[in-house]
C-alpha cells in the first residue's frame, strides 16, 4: 500500500536515505559524502508536516520504499509560462526488495497525484553514470528536459 509519510515512518526513510547515498556516493565521491543521509530526523518531520513537500511510502507491513516530491509553481513570471510541476527528489526502493516493481507503483502513484493537483509535468534529475535510474525513469515515459554539465577543475 502506498501512503502518506507519517512522523513514524522516519527511522524507516532514514535507512533509506541511507541507501540513496550509498549510490549516489559510488558514483561521485567527490560530491556525495559516505554514509550521511540526505535529511535528518528534524528535517524529516518538517517536509512531512508540508503541503508541499508530500512523502510518500511503500507500506507493506514494513516500508520498502519511499519518494520524496516537491510541488512548484510558476506564475507571471517575465519570460516562463505559467505552470504546475511536481519535482521527484528522491524515490528508493530498499535494495532486499528491487525487482518487485515497487518503484514502478511509486511512480504511477506520484503521477497520478500529480494529475490529481493539475500538474502540467513531474521533473527529477538523474546523476550520470546512475543507468538503472535511467532506464527506470524511460520505461516509465520519462525523456530528457535538458542537461546539467561541469568541468572538474
Amino acid at each position: 500500500m502506498i501512503r502518506k509519510a507519517e512522523k513514524r515512518d522516519i527511522p524507516a526513510l532514514i535507512s533509506l536515505l541511507y541507501q540513496a547515498d550509498a549510490v549516489h556516493h559510488a558514483l561521485r565521491p567527490d560530491l556525495f559524502k559516505n554514509n550521511t543521509p540526505k535529511y535528518d530526523e528534524r528535517e524529516l518531520e518538517a517536509i512531512i508536516g508540508r503541503e508541499d513537500t508530500p512523502v510518500f511510502v511503500y507500506d507493506d507491513g514494513k516500508i520498502e520504499g519511499h519518494a520524496f516530491c516537491q510541488i512548484t509553481q510558476v506564475r507571471d513570471h517575465r519570460l516562463l509560462q505559467d505552470r504546475k510541476t511536481l519535482y521527484i527528489d528522491d524515490i528508493c526502493v530498499d535494495e532486499t526488495v528491487r525487482g518487485q516493481h515497487i518503484g514502478r507503483a511509486l511512480y504511477e502513484y506520484v503521477r497520478d497525484y500529480a494529475r490529481s493537483l493539475r500538474c502540467d509535468s513531474i521533473t527529477l534529475n538523474v546523476w550520470e553514470g546512475n543507468d538503472g535510474a535511467y532506464e527506470f525513469y524511460r520505461r516509465m515515459g520519462m525523456k530528457v528536459q535538458k542537461a546539467g554539465m561541469e568541468a572538474v577543475l
